[in-house]
């Protein structure tokens, strides 16, 4: 098939100024000439040029044209700003879940979707961090069979694997596979979280992706639907320390005042505050009750402490004084 010349011009064109230029870096139109011939060895005159990115306007593509000294033409508006571009960078690189080929990977995909002179500052924003990355580049292909689930009304089968001291992953109940219906997809504490309804036990459940293998999506329609009616994601990973399994309760706390920027990070702006005296103040929230959410509590240290109820005053001493037994031995 026979090329039409004046074609393959308007995109060369499109394509230079898409590489080539941001609002630090336009090219004039002698600019736009020359690496049209050094690249593609295609010629045309100023004239052309001026004629050509008028159509790429018309058709919506933002060329902006500055007509000081070192002006020129350049891409106004893109998908991604830089600002945006970095941030998604950022977190790449900050995600243990992502390997680190496939690390490097997505940001060389970013840096295409703006200049060469921008990509070179997003490169230059890489740094090299002594984090743990993650192994296991079945993730992506885990998290689009739940998604791709999730949008056919499907459930999904999969062995789920703990890690052993020869430090590998191993199928939990011999292998047996785990059928359940997916429901979303929740990112908490660096990790992805499969949230999904298991009519085993009648109850939603949630799974951690990078310990999830073989994942396939099955013909049965997916169940729980009445129990995800009124399913808020955001409130069941805020009561959920870790996404570690527990039971929920109402707790009352006291607070030093130091502490409400902690509280209001864990549990959200929109709990009560009930001054006490000058110094502290009484909050409430629901909390799946876990060694995790312990944990957090003795890490905060005495600025925090449960007031009610009391069975769950009870568990914190009684993990705490286990904590302590161990040291004494």
């Amino acid at each position: 098939m026979a090329i039409n010349y004046d074609k393959l011009r308007l995109l060369r064109i499109m394509q230079i100024l898409w590489e080539e230029t941001d609002e630090q870096h336009p090219l004039s139109a002698t600019g736009v000439l020359k690496l049209l011939s050094a690249r593609y060895d295609m010629t045309a005159d100023r004239k052309t040029i001026y004629s050509d990115i008028e159509l790429l306007n018309e058709i919506d593509m933002d060329i902006v044209h500055t007509a000081h000294k070192n002006g020129g033409f350049y891409i106004g508006t893109r998908a991604f700003e830089l600002p945006e571009l970095k941030l998604m960078v950022d977190a790449v690189q900050s995600s243990k879940f992502i390997t680190k080929k496939k690390s490097e990977e997505l940001i060389r995909k970013l840096g295409r979707m703006t200049s060469k002179e921008e990509a070179k500052i997003l490169r230059r924003q890489v740094f090299i961090y002594n984090r743990t990355k993650a192994d296991n580049e079945t993730i992506y292909y885990s998290v689009d069979k739940i998604h791709t689930a999730i949008h056919e009304n499907r459930k999904i089968s999969f062995r789920y694997c703990v890690w052993n001291l020869k430090k590998e992953l191993e199928p939990k109940k011999s292998g047996k596979r785990y059928i359940v219906s997916p429901h979303a997809v929740s990112w908490d504490d660096e990790n992805y979280y499969l949230v999904a309804y298991d009519s085993s036990e009648a109850k939603i459940k949630h799974y951690r992706v990078d310990k999830i293998q073989d994942a396939q999506i099955i013909d049965e329609e997916r169940e729980g639907k009445l129990e995800f009616e009124n399913f808020d994601l955001a409130a069941y990973a805020k009561k959920t320390f870790g996404m570690y399994g527990g039971h929920d309760e109402d707790i009352s706390f006291l607070c030093d005042n130091e502490m409400i920027g902690v509280m209001i990070d864990r549990f959200g702006q929109d709990i009560m505050v009930i001054p006490q005296g000058k110094e502290q103040f009484h909050t409430r929230a629901t909390v799946t009750v876990s060694r995790q959410f312990f944990g957090w509590l003795t890490a905060i240290g005495n600025g925090v402490m449960i007031e009610g109820p009391e069975r769950v005053r009870e568990e914190y001493k009684n993990y705490l004084q286990e904590t302590m037994n161990k040291y004494k031995q």
